[in-house]
């Protein structure tokens, strides 16, 4: 497991960047963590390391599932608004999960047990104003 704390936004983006510039298509992110704790700042990164313009990643909690290209299509999905359940069995989240890009996923943990076991987890939360404290498990680690 990485530990690692950013101490500003630049910092959580330039992280999620480098990690993204390594992921294959196919890669699957469980963002993890409480409201503001960077998760969507993760995203932006890992959109940047992608190839994607940062400029247009915005949160996708209204409209749940966003698609960027870049190198490969990026799918950022929030979960935040909706209930663990048949609601979220119905968004056909599959073809996204065994799709050709990288999906990253804010509030996976409404997802338990439907992830793929390659998901890498990101732990993310506060550790002051600007600053984070993110945990990186790669699968196969405790």
């Amino acid at each position: 497991m990485i530990r690692v704390t950013t101490k500003s936004p630049e910092e959580t983006r330039a992280l999620a960047a480098g990690l993204a510039g390594k992921l294959d298509p196919g890669s699957v992110l469980a963002l993890r963590g409480p409201l503001g704790s960077g998760k969507t700042c993760f995203a932006q990164g890992c959109a940047r390391g992608l190839g994607v313009e940062e400029r247009y990643v915005t949160s996708p909690t209204f409209v749940l599932i966003r698609e960027y290209r870049g190198r490969v299509p990026f799918y950022h999905i929030d979960l935040y608004r909706l209930d663990p359940g048949p609601e979220i069995g119905a968004l056909g989240l599959d073809e996204y999960l065994e799709g050709p890009g990288v999906t990253a996923i804010e509030w996976a943990e409404k997802l338990e047990g439907h992830l793929p076991e390659r998901t890498i987890e990101v732990f993310l939360d506060s550790a002051g104003e600007n600053a984070r404290e993110v945990s990186i498990r790669f699968p196969g680690e405790e």
